[in-house]
C-alpha cells in the first residue's frame, strides 16, 4: 500500500512537468535517503545524465539542510560549466519542505534558473 501511494505522488508530480520537459527542457531530480541527498540534472530526450551531485561524495559539513543547500550549489556549477542554465524541478514524492527545499535554494543560488 505505502509503495502504490509513493508512486502515485511520483506520478503526479511528473505529469505536471511533462510539457517542459517535452519542450526541451533538463530535469533536475532529486533522491533522498536517509543520512544523504542526490541530485541529477538528466536529459529525458537523450535518456542520460548530464551532470549530478551528493552528499556522499562532496562531504559538506553541517546539518544535513545546510549539506542539502551545498549539494545545490555545487550542481548548479557543474551544470554552468555543462552549459545547462534552465531545468524544471522534479521533486518527485517529496514534499516541497527541508533538505529538498534547501537543495533548490542552493541551485537557484548557484545560477540555475527553474
Amino acid at each position: 500500500m505505502a509503495n502504490a501511494a509513493r508512486e502515485r505522488r511520483v506520478l503526479r508530480t511528473r505529469r505536471r512537468i511533462r510539457t517542459p520537459v517535452d519542450n526541451g527542457r533538463l530535469r533536475l531530480t532529486v533522491f533522498r535517503s536517509a543520512k544523504h541527498i542526490y541530485a541529477q540534472v538528466v536529459d529525458d530526450n537523450a535518456g542520460r545524465t548530464v551532470v549530478e551531485a551528493n552528499s556522499k561524495s562532496l562531504a559538506p559539513k553541517g546539518s544535513k539542510v545546510e549539506q542539502a543547500h551545498s549539494v545545490g550549489k555545487a550542481l548548479a556549477e557543474r551544470a554552468g560549466t555543462a552549459g545547462v542554465g534552465r531545468v524544471v524541478f522534479d521533486r518527485g514524492a517529496y514534499r516541497y519542505h527541508g533538505r529538498v527545499k534547501a537543495l533548490a535554494e542552493g541551485a537557484r543560488e548557484g545560477g540555475l534558473d527553474f
